[in-house]
């Protein structure tokens, strides 16, 4: 039988790959030359850091389906989860493509919307899966942040 967390674990992970698959080698060259702020002293480590999100996201989801499975109210939600995914795996090659760091910022400014308002929305079906949004929650205004202190040290990179 196919369980809740094996479907959710799955879209999961073939949507980061085939996100991944919208870039280049020239999208790539591209965003590793780019100026990045002194202070960026943690950027080997946001792989992972993702990595834990998007483990923590779809376990906070697993937890909202089997809190209500299958009502209106949880696919709704479930629907939410993954537009924030999809906002997730845009944000590197909607940046790439246009070679805009601010479409980069809005990207991830819209993903940290959308965490806050599913976190909110999740809160009266399952706490412990808003914990597990907590990450993102926090994260995702520092990739924002981030990406818009390059703008002004890349000044020919919209």
């Amino acid at each position: 039988m196919v369980k809740p967390w094996m479907v959710i674990g799955a879209v999961t992970i073939v949507t980061a790959v085939v996100g991944n698959q919208l870039l280049t080698d020239e999208d790539t060259r591209w965003f590793r030359h780019l100026q990045r702020p002194r202070w960026l002293t943690f950027e080997k480590a946001i792989p992972a850091i993702w990595t834990i999100i998007f483990i923590c996201g779809a376990r906070s989801a697993v937890l909202v389906w089997n809190a209500a499975p299958g009502t209106p109210r949880v696919w709704g939600l479930m629907g939410l989860y993954f537009l924030l995914e999809l906002l997730t795996i845009a944000y590197t090659p909607g940046m790439c493509k246009t070679k805009s760091l601010r479409v980069g910022t809005a990207i991830g400014a819209a993903g940290a919307v959308t965490s806050v308002i599913l976190a909110l929305l999740v809160f009266p079906v399952s706490r412990p899966a808003v914990g597990l949004l907590l990450p993102y929650i926090l994260w995702s205004p520092v990739g924002t942040y981030t990406t818009q202190a390059m703008i002004p040290l890349n000044p020919g990179d919209r």
